[in-house]
């Protein structure tokens, strides 16, 4: 007869026994909703249930992303991107600070605005508002960005000498639509048309804090400089058809400095604030609207920024703003702690680990299994919208996402050996990406021997020699049969599939050398 035994676990061990203990996942109502609906993200670690995000079972459309280089972060948001774009046609603005984004939408055949490369946004630009609310916007970004809340008496000048730009070129203050008496739209101001009226001022007046004025001007002329005057030009961005024109992706890399860049996100960010505002309340499924702002810890940041006052915005929008950052305390608890969602991928250091768990509470064990994740894999943390007994707070077993269609190259160029013998084949033929992996699925490959080979194609910008290529797949165990009938869907004729089979024999024989040498070179 067996011994009834007392012993001590930690909660993880008996978390992991399945017995008289709560599920770490929400019900599957609140998982599994209608997929017409809603985007399907993966598959729950621990009871394998599909999960579909959806605004209606949170509190709000706001997203916040963590996770570092390679952890799977962009590869989710253009995942939720582009299904956000299939389920509800939603438009999406995606402020990319360092040019991640940029080929990505390229290939989506999205739209790409390259600001500091040819594509000016004015700041005193109206956008649709009132003269009235775009100066305190200004002010607020100049208080962000500067020094100018310490110094009051230039914050005075500074909106005072704005308010005067506009009033100049005839401008009703605190109306909407600004039309001259022909009724053609008004040309907006610039910084440099203030700059001017702060310089004739000083020139013409006997002003009694005569540092502060020319402190005041000092501080704008830092915005007007030649090469550095991408704010105060007209614009050449039409800043209300960025809401509607499907992918668009604002390239910040072009501007010179952090500066610039959160100026430029700012002004973005107030502008979609107010657009919102103006069209109201729209009873619809889904999003018209995903605003994506990329490591743009400045403003992330400051708790005055626009991105705390839309996190706290609800769904009466039908907008959300998806916060990304490889580094957790780079974003304001406040936007944590307010987001509808969290979706947190692999992280660097244990602090961060520390600074979520109190922003968004989850338990010690789900802290403990957030040490483990693989690339792909991620926590999920809801605010729901309805009470629950269950945790919040979840696991996915991997992101299941996609990319937009892509072409491979394979290279029939002149195949070289170090002895500088040739094989001139001649041209290149493409391949769609997914085309190829759904033909080696059919071939017998894995899941993870697919990938290889798409790396290989990825690591060369797509183009991949076709004696690599052919020595890649019949090491898989494809055979040449297969072999020879994708090279010929591919374009391939006969003669050039017997000399490309020629060279791999040669190759494999060790006659070409080490495969790794073998280089590709155009015929002269």
């Amino acid at each position: 007869m067996g011994k009834l035994q007392v012993s001590f676990v930690n909660n993880s061990e008996v978390s992991r026994r399945n017995i008289l203990i709560m599920p770490p996942e929400p019900p599957m109502e609140y998982l599994f909703n209608d997929p017409s609906n809603s985007i399907y993200i993966g598959r729950t670690k621990i009871f394998n249930v599909p999960f579909y995000w959806t605004p209606q079972v949170v509190a709000n459309p706001h997203i916040v992303v963590v996770g570092v280089t390679g952890s799977g972060k962009s590869y989710f948001i253009k995942t939720l991107l582009l299904r956000n774009s299939y389920v509800w046609n939603t438009n999406a603005l995606i402020i990319d600070w360092s040019s991640e984004y940029k080929e990505w939408v390229q290939e989506s055949n999205g739209k790409v605005v390259s600001l500091g490369k040819g594509s000016y946004i004015n700041l005193l630009d109206t956008g649709g508002m009132r003269p009235y609310d775009r100066i305190k916007q200004i002010m607020r970004s100049l208080g962000i960005l500067t020094d100018i809340n310490n110094y009051p008496e230039q914050k005075r000048l500074t909106e005072q000498f704005i308010e005067k730009a506009y009033l100049i070129n005839k401008y009703q203050l605190d109306r909407v639509e600004q039309k001259d008496e022909l009724g053609k739209p008004i040309r907006p101001p610039t910084l440099k048309d203030v700059v001017l009226l702060l310089e004739k001022y000083s020139k013409t007046s006997s002003y009694q804090f005569p540092a502060e004025l020319e402190n005041a001007i000092y501080r704008l002329k830092k915005l007007t400089k030649p090469g550095e005057d991408f704010f105060s030009r007209q614009s050449t961005v039409k800043l209300s058809s960025l809401l509607s024109s499907g992918l668009v992706d604002i390239d910040l890399s072009g501007l010179p400095d952090e500066n610039f860049r959160a100026l430029a996100s700012l002004t973005l960010l107030q502008f979609v604030k107010e657009k919102m505002r103006q069209t109201g309340f729209k009873s619809k499924k889904g999003l018209d609207l995903i605003v994506v702002l990329d490591e743009a810890w400045k403003i992330a940041q400051d708790e005055n920024s626009d991105a705390v006052m839309l996190i706290r915005e609800g769904r009466k929008y039908n907008f959300g703003l998806i916060v990304a950052s490889q580094n957790p305390t780079d974003i304001s608890e406040t936007i944590l702690s307010n987001a509808g969602t969290v979706f947190v991928f692999r992280t660097s250091f244990m602090k961060y680990t520390n600074y979520l768990q109190t922003a968004i509470h989850f338990s010690n064990f789900m802290k403990d299994e957030l040490t483990r994740l693989n690339v792909g894999q991620c926590a999920v943390h809801m605010m729901l919208s309805a009470t629950t007994n269950y945790p919040s707070t979840f696991l996915l077993n991997k992101v299941e996402g996609e990319e937009p269609s892509k072409d491979y190259y394979i290279d029939l160029y002149d195949l070289m050996d170090k002895k500088m013998r040739a094989k001139y084949m001649g041209g290149s033929v493409s391949i769609n990406k997914n085309d190829l992996r759904r033909r080696l699925l059919h071939y017998g490959l894995n899941e993870t021997k697919i990938d290889e080979v798409s790396r290989m194609f990825e690591k060369s910008n797509r183009h991949l020699n076709v004696v690599q290529f052919v020595l890649k797949l019949q090491n898989y165990g494809v055979i040449r049969d297969n072999l020879s009938d994708l090279l010929k869907e591919a374009g391939v004729g006969d003669s050039t599939i017997i000399n490309i089979f020629n060279a791999v024999d040669e190759a494999m024989s060790g006659s070409l050398g080490d495969v790794d040498d073998v280089t590709v070179k155009k015929r002269q």
